[in-house]
């Protein structure tokens, strides 16, 4: 001290004054644009399903006008789609193995052009139909293969760490749900835009000229790599890493992610060459037989939740709101065919906006909170929708107050359905299953899915001919609170648990509550734990 300097003690040098960077957390990794994009890009294969949902709502109006189509054959032109596409998506699998991720989404474009090609130069029943099945089989193709190539190329930061908790792998799904909305909206609108020329070419132009997305679409696709896992499985190895040197955010992810394709395949972890043999592996053996002939009770609690999530989002009436939007708003007072269109547009985009107010709240809220409420509110809107109708019909004039609460309930009912069930169905039967089988689990709810649409899609009008419309919406209703029960005491919470708290979560069906405070109490006597540990070794 003599100096007027302060004495430097060993210990504080050495210990207390560590640098500052050295107690920096690490950061962040930035998220890879490239990857990102090419998963948007092959998402954007579901603007086929939905331009095809959406314009046929409105092309339908003067089909039946110019080809005199009966109501039964107007029914089957509109949901046969839903059917065709079961077909598509059970050769996708196959044919992506054979050719490549990449270039059965240029395939699934180019049968949708030859379909939309065909329906707008239809001249009949016959020929149109026709076009629905080539269309059909392409959107088939495009809903299955663009979720696997976007889990297959995204890195860890967008594709979440699906091993460990599965609910951060939701986005391939949310991009599907999101352009499935913006493909109807743009159907919406190419009614609006040709509803003006003669009724023989309208129709025509607005189904035909759903060609053009997927030229693109096709084209864009060629820009982007192959599945670095279908590159692997194919024993290219070289090519596969100069993928994932691109698609992963670190070199040292991208070596991570090449070591765990290579395991899968049953390639050596010392095989370096650019191009190696591959024995060729049989996946889903004996999967089929855990699924559904020996489950285990967590396994078959499952099933039930996935599948069942399936058929009541379809059930509760969705596709007749979306498809036959102008017949409702018809029945309801609205005569005028642009005045009917305007209206289904509104419908479009009330369902594009909450599909986007779904992304901030899905993971703050969580998936069995948003459900009920969403399932509630549609609930009250489908109600409030075979009350307005009902007034309707049996009225000798217009009810204003009517038709605005028939207007304002189809596009409440939209909004609920957007911000739970729409979105939750797919998060949550994607998320719920076991890794091993989450393949065969999925494509098994997404059948049911697409059977009850269909069925429902056919059957509409028959259905509103026999009970009225306003019957079928309460219908609609009833079945929705059938869906309340079923969600309220069977489906568990998914937020945040990890697959081994799943399998611990499920099984226990109507007594899932009191395992999961087991799993609450249990996770805070670990936290505690670690907190003592903390203190301790602070004060030591």
């Amino acid at each position: 001290m003599a100096d007027g300097k302060p004495e430097k003690s060993g210990v504080s040098s050495g210990q207390s004054h560590l640098p500052i960077p050295a107690f920096d957390p690490p950061k962040k990794p930035k998220r890879n644009k490239y990857a990102l994009a090419c998963s948007f890009l092959a998402s954007m294969t579901s603007i086929l399903l939905g331009y095809d949902i959406g314009v046929m709502s409105g092309a339908i109006i003067y089909i039946q006008k110019d080809l005199k189509i009966t109501d039964v054959q107007k029914e089957v032109v509109m949901g046969i789609l839903n059917i065709y596409s079961l077909l598509g998506s059970a050769a996708a699998g196959r044919t992506s193995d054979w050719i490549g991720r990449r270039y059965t989404i240029v395939f699934a474009g180019a049968i949708f052009f030859v379909g939309a090609l065909l329906m707008g130069f239809a001249t009949n029943y016959a020929f149109l139909m026709v076009g629905r099945f080539v269309a059909g089989i392409g959107v088939g193709y495009a809903l299955m293969i663009a979720p696997v190539y976007t889990a297959e190329v995204a890195p860890a930061s967008s594709r979440g760490f699906l091993t460990s908790f599965p609910e951060m792998g939701w986005s391939k799904w949310y991009n599907q749900i999101l352009e499935i909305a913006s493909g109807i909206l743009l159907g919406y609108v190419s009614n609006f835009a040709f509803s003006k020329l003669p009724t023989n070419l309208g129709w025509r132009f607005m189904l035909g000229i759903g060609a053009i997305p997927a030229i693109f679409l096709a084209i864009g696709v060629l820009a982007m790599p192959e599945s670095p896992r279908w590159l692997v499985m194919q024993g290219r190895l070289g090519e596969a890493k100069r993928v994932l040197d691109r698609t992963s955010d670190s070199l040292d992810e991208s070596k991570l992610r090449l070591a765990d394709i290579k395991e899968a395949a049953g390639i050596p972890e010392n095989s370096n060459d650019d191009v190696v043999s591959v024995t060729k592996r049989h996946h889903g053996e004996g999967v089929w037989r855990e699924l559904l002939l020996r489950p285990t009770p967590a396994v078959r609690h499952i099933l039930i939740c996935a599948v069942g999530i399936h058929f009541f989002q379809q059930a509760s009436g969705i596709d007749a709101v979306v498809l036959y939007s102008p017949e409702i708003f018809e029945r309801a007072g609205i005569t005028n065919d642009t005045d009917k269109l305007l209206a289904t547009m509104a419908v479009g985009f009330t369902k594009t906006v909450f599909i986007l107010v779904a992304t901030f709240w899905l993971d703050r809220i969580g998936r069995r909170p948003l459900l009920l409420s969403s399932v509630v509110g549609m609930i009250v809107s489908l109600c409030g929708l075979g009350v307005g109708l009902t007034v309707i019909e049996h009225s000798d004039h217009k009810l204003v107050w009517a038709v605005a609460l028939c207007i304002s309930t189809v596009l409440s009912y939209v909004a609920f359905f957007s911000i739970g069930l729409g979105p939750i169905t797919w998060v949550y039967s994607s998320e719920v299953f076991p890794l091993k089988l989450r393949a065969q689990g999925c494509s098994m709810a997404v059948a049911v899915n697409r059977v009850t649409s269909g069925v429902l899609s056919m059957s509409f009008i028959s259905l509103y001919k026999a009970i009225s419309i306003g019957g079928a919406f309460f219908l609609y209703g009833g079945v929705t609170c059938v869906a309340l029960v079923f969600f309220y005491t069977l489906l568990p919470e998914t937020q945040g648990k990890t697959l081994e708290e799943m399998e611990t979560l499920f099984g226990t069906f109507f007594k899932w509550r009191a395992t999961s405070r087991a799993l609450k109490e249990k996770m805070g006597e670990n936290n505690g734990q670690v907190q003592m540990g903390n203190t301790t070794n602070a004060q030591t």
